[in-house]
């Protein structure tokens, strides 16, 4: 996996810009590519923070509306408890919250919540 640039050399790169330097002389100064020096001064003029943000884990499905949605989920999936992954992300769409398969399912795993239908789905004995 790919590390980060030196925080010292990232404050330097931003520092440069922010005295006048063109964004192509500072990528080539500090031998960085050009996009990356466009976008270190552009997340600090947004954010105001020379440091990278952190690496790994699952950054995006923390953050979206499904924690906010998180008592009419558990409410949908007790009154319609076989109610598959597809089905509530279609109902989702239908409250205007547009999400992954995958963001439900690590939802699922945070909430502890099984998807397994042992229960209702039996064998058929033998005749």
């Amino acid at each position: 996996m790919a590390r980060p640039y030196s925080p010292d050399l990232r404050e330097r790169v931003i520092d440069a810009v922010l005295e006048g330097m063109s964004r192509r002389r500072a990528a080539d100064l500090f031998n960085v590519g050009i996009a990356t020096v466009i976008n270190w001064v552009r997340e600090f003029r947004q954010t105001g923070r020379k440091s990278a943000r952190p690496m790994g884990g699952d950054q995006r499905s923390q953050s979206t509306g499904l924690m906010g949605q998180r008592g009419w989920i558990l409410a949908r999936l007790e009154a319609v408890p076989d109610l598959t992954i597809e089905e509530l992300r279609g109902e989702l769409m239908e409250r205007g919250i547009v999400v992954g398969y995958g963001t439900i399912w690590r939802f699922f795993e945070r909430e502890d919540i099984t998807v397994k239908k042992n229960g209702s789905r039996r064998r058929a004995r033998a005749a």
